[in-house]
């Protein structure tokens, strides 16, 4: 009975239709998804033995988001969110085609990489602040947004448990051109997904005013709440610092830990795990109180987990601390996703969400620059160490700030009716969790 109850507190939001076509279309998707995500790399690699050009395609493939992220923002705001991400799918699909004909003909050379990772970062560029933004849009009742963010992440994290694994059997038999094909062929499914949905229609403001005042009005509502900016600033310093760790991946099983595809599969794989864990975690949670400390604390756990697997020279070692690193890293992006998206505006979560993209993604190819280089300086091991170190500071400078941060998010919590659920805790404890 208790079993029963549980799960389905977990998984709540699956009893809305459209929501649970994305779930069902998304998590075939994201398997392809991953599944090129650690091809690519391996690839690389394989092809040049470059820790510098590892770093150089995955920057190709996430500047785009840092330069594209706050006009996609803008747009998805004054757009249909629904249409925006279908056209994205269907781009990304073909992307993966093109990909997997160059790989699979052995004519694949490292400037077409370097080209098709741009292109896709574009494409993802429009498609995360229109995929978070239209969370909401599939739901009847706002207070299962929390619940349907965290399904999210268990659907992301799920692939990202399944996805490497599968990904490395298919490295060591078949090669990287079969893993963007089933890539590819996955996004049939969110197309499908996305077409069978019955939405109601909605009324989307049209805006007279010039893209750039849109723009600047975003950029002010976004930095001028402290809750939201200090949020966004921890993501960015954590995918700088500490994120950029996935990029060396293929160095580390190979040169430190002498292992091969494998080897490098089960330890994304492991990172896939503990994220899974986590979002388990969020999804049986019934309110978004107390997020506000498991943010900074998740923060510090993932880089306590990049200090220790910087030591690391033992494969199982390194694989429970991978568990580690994918939860911490995991919980503080999805609490964070659920406190943005509860406490924005509705008329601006698209460009919240794209500074919110930019925090994560765009971040990150300066981030994969920055640990190729220093990998190729001082090691792959010590620049994962710094990462760590980086990693934990944001986290005590957030935790430094919550108790002002939890004062100013109390109106908005109140107003939502999220505050009297637990009147009487608060009136005892004297206090507002965020």
């Amino acid at each position: 009975m208790n079993i029963s109850a549980e799960y389905k507190t977990i998984f709540r939001s699956l009893k809305y239709r459209n929501y649970r076509l994305f779930f069902s279309g998304q998590s075939i998707s994201l398997i392809g998804t991953w599944m090129q995500r650690i091809a690519m790399p391996w690839l690389v690699y394989h092809m040049t033995g470059s820790a510098l050009l590892l770093g150089i395609v995955s920057f190709a493939g996430q500047i785009p988001s840092f330069l594209l992220s706050p006009l996609a923002g803008v747009l998805t705001d004054r757009l249909n969110r629904y249409h925006v991400l279908l056209v994205t799918q269907i781009l990304s699909l073909i992307q993966a085609f093109v990909l997997a004909w160059l790989s699979l003909s052995g004519s694949i050379q490292i400037w077409q990489i370097i080209v098709l990772s741009v292109i896709l970062g574009c494409i993802n560029s429009f498609d995360i602040p229109s995929r978070h933004s239209f969370v909401i849009d599939m739901l009847e009742k706002k207070e299962d947004l929390g619940n349907a963010i965290a399904l999210n992440s268990l659907m992301f994290n799920g692939a990202r448990l399944i996805g490497p694994s599968v990904a490395g059997l298919i490295l060591a038999t078949a090669g990287e051109g079969v893993c963007f094909l089933l890539n590819a062929f996955s996004f049939i499914f969110v197309v499908a997904s996305l077409l069978m949905m019955k939405l109601k229609p909605k009324e989307i403001k049209t805006s007279n005013s010039i893209m750039l005042k849109d723009l600047r009005e975003g950029l002010n509502y976004t930095f001028g709440f402290p809750p939201i900016k200090h949020l966004i600033l921890l993501l960015g310093v954590v995918s700088l610092m500490g994120m950029s760790y996935s990029v060396l991946m293929p160095v580390f099983a190979k040169e430190i830990l002498h292992g091969d595809s494998h080897t490098y599969g089960f330890l994304m794989g492991a990172a896939g795990f503990g994220a899974l864990m986590g979002a388990l975690f969020l999804a049986s949670r019934k309110t978004v109180l107390t997020l506000g400390r498991i943010v900074p604390g998740a923060a510090m756990l993932f880089g306590s987990g990049l200090i220790l697997m910087s030591v690391s020279r033992s494969f199982l070692l390194s694989l429970v601390l991978m568990v580690f690193i994918g939860l911490g890293m995991m919980m503080q992006a999805a609490s964070s996703n659920t406190i943005l998206q509860t406490i924005t505006d509705d008329d601006k979560r698209g460009r919240v969400m794209s500074f919110y993209t930019m925090a994560v993604m765009g971040t990150a190819p300066f981030g994969s620059l920055l640990a190729g280089a220093m990998a190729k300086v001082i090691g792959t091991p010590w620049t994962m160490f710094s990462g760590g170190i980086a990693t934990i500071l944001g986290g005590l400078f957030f935790l430094r700030k919550l108790p002002e941060l939890k004062a100013m998010v109390h109106p908005i919590y109140v107003r939502m009716g999220i505050i009297p659920e637990v009147a009487s805790a608060i009136q005892t404890a004297s206090e507002t969790e965020v």
